[in-house]
């Protein structure tokens, strides 16, 4: 595996949340470029003659006109200061001066309020403070409140209703406010949901700039569809779509909530462990794929809501040859200064015949050790209590080592590792890692047996 360093673990066994949770797992069996505003004619097409019951089509120009007045950039300025740290997109919901927008666009004023606060920013230049009354941070969505919502009335962008179904190819205007340089449009095409997503997501066939993130996605009518995201996962940049029916229900539930005052840490907790307590079950539920290696039964997930990729290093020099799998999801929750909520699953195997038993149990041990358990900086999470010991497996001996690491501001959250290595064979064997971000200590334990006990012979 990729060499790093193995802390916090010792081949003695320890007293500890990781020891027990080791040990319950076994008590039982068990493409278009954006267009601005002035570039939008480029863009633009005549519009198609209305037919007999048909709606007439609207080009991307009209569509920004018709929404230009509900669309707003929302800062996120220092206290006392003029100074913004981030800017995003909204737009209005309501005449009351709701607004809807992405949860990692107003993170920090939600989880920080004492040192941020929001403001929003029309296309004309009026400016005015926010309020935070609800977030969805599953959907990665926000309900805000404008300040100067007593004395004036708003335009709202509609909501397209959840019996309208969108049709493959259908036209989509994503608008924002990319890079902090003006509203725009974007144009594309509705391609369905995002096969792999554990929440529905909706695949914009473009990319969304930076600063897009909350805006909104609209169909040829003007009515919402979806809610821009654009954020950067892991380092590589994804853009999609949250559907519209959050966007109702989050307003549904939150529009006459008080605006949060103190930080969001709660909620955000809260919202969670619902959402680790559904990934469990749906995880275990789904079970494994057969045939994984020709020896042993190794856990690699179906393609679910998991991208599974392999491949193969044969060793040009006659050293040790070996065979990989790597899966991960595709959805990740943004949780304010990190990525929580996810699953992924790898393992290598290994053929050491060329180099023979002591060189191979050599590099078979170092690249045990060279894991690391080490995910966030202190502040954020403890550090890992690990428990290391050897599972009988009917026979098949696992070297296994399980690392819990506690969330410091999400209480009763834990991130869970479990490092596997195969011993019954000299020159030869498989090492497994198992990684969950953001789980109950119950869960923890289920979710350690269920990887654990995938491996045995193969029948």
């Amino acid at each position: 595996m990729t060499p790093a360093r193995l802390r916090g673990c010792s081949r003695l066994a320890r007293v500890g949340m990781a020891a027990c949770a080791l040990a319950a797992a076994f008590a039982t069996p068990a493409q278009t470029a954006p267009a601005t505003a002035a570039s939008a004619p480029a863009a633009a097409t005549a519009d198609a003659a209305p037919d007999s019951g048909t709606t007439l089509s609207l080009s991307a120009r009209k569509v920004y006109e018709q929404a230009r007045s509900q669309l707003v950039q929302i800062r996120t300025v220092l206290k006392g200061r003029a100074s913004q740290t981030s800017v995003g997109s909204g737009f209005f919901v309501t005449p009351d001066g709701h607004i809807i927008t992405n949860f990692h666009v107003v993170s920090q004023a939600a989880l920080k309020p004492e040192r941020h606060d929001l403001v929003y920013v029309t296309a004309d230049g009026r400016e005015a403070p926010l309020s935070i009354l609800q977030i969805d941070v599953l959907h990665d969505l926000a309900l805000l409140k404008a300040g100067d919502a007593p004395a004036r009335r708003f335009d709202a962008l509609a909501l397209r209703p959840a019996t309208r179904s969108l049709a493959q190819g259908e036209r989509i205007y994503s608008l924002g406010n990319p890079l902090d340089v003006g509203f725009a449009v974007m144009e594309g095409n509705y391609n369905g949901l995002v096969r792999r997503s554990f929440y529905p997501q909706i695949f914009f066939g473009g990319a969304l700039s930076a600063g897009m993130s909350g805006g909104p996605a609209l169909d040829q009518d003007g009515q919402v569809i979806g809610v821009n995201v654009a954020r950067r996962v892991d380092g590589e940049q994804v853009s999609f779509l949250v559907p519209a029916n959050f966007v109702a229900a989050l307003l549904a539930r939150g529009r006459e909530a008080a605006p949060l005052k103190t930080p969001a840490y709660p909620t955000v907790a809260a919202q969670l462990q619902a959402h680790q307590a559904e990934l469990t079950e749906r995880f275990i539920r789904q079970g494994w794929k057969p045939q994984t290696h020709p020896r042993y039964r190794v856990p690699v997930p179906p393609d679910e809501f998991m991208r599974c990729w392999g491949g193969s290093e044969v060793s040009r020099t006659g050293g040790m040859d070996l065979e990989r799998s790597d899966c991960v999801m595709d959805t990740h929750i943004f949780a304010g200064d990190f990525n929580i909520g996810a699953i992924s699953v790898r393992h290598e195997s290994y053929d050491g015949s060329k180099i023979g038993a002591m060189r191979f149990a050599a590099r078979h041990a170092q690249s045990f050790r060279n894991e690391s358990f080490t995910r966030l900086r202190a502040e954020q999470q403890t550090k890992p209590q690990c428990q290391e010991d050897f599972v009988d497996r009917q026979g098949l001996v696992l070297r296994a080592v399980v690392c819990l690491r506690a969330y410091k501001k999400l209480p009763q959250l834990y991130d869970l590792s479990v490092l596997v290595a195969t011993l019954d064979q000299p020159a030869g064997g498989v090492q497994g890692r198992f990684d969950v971000q953001g789980v109950s200590f119950a869960n923890a334990q289920r979710l350690t047996r269920h990887y654990l006990e995938a491996y045995e012979w193969v029948k």
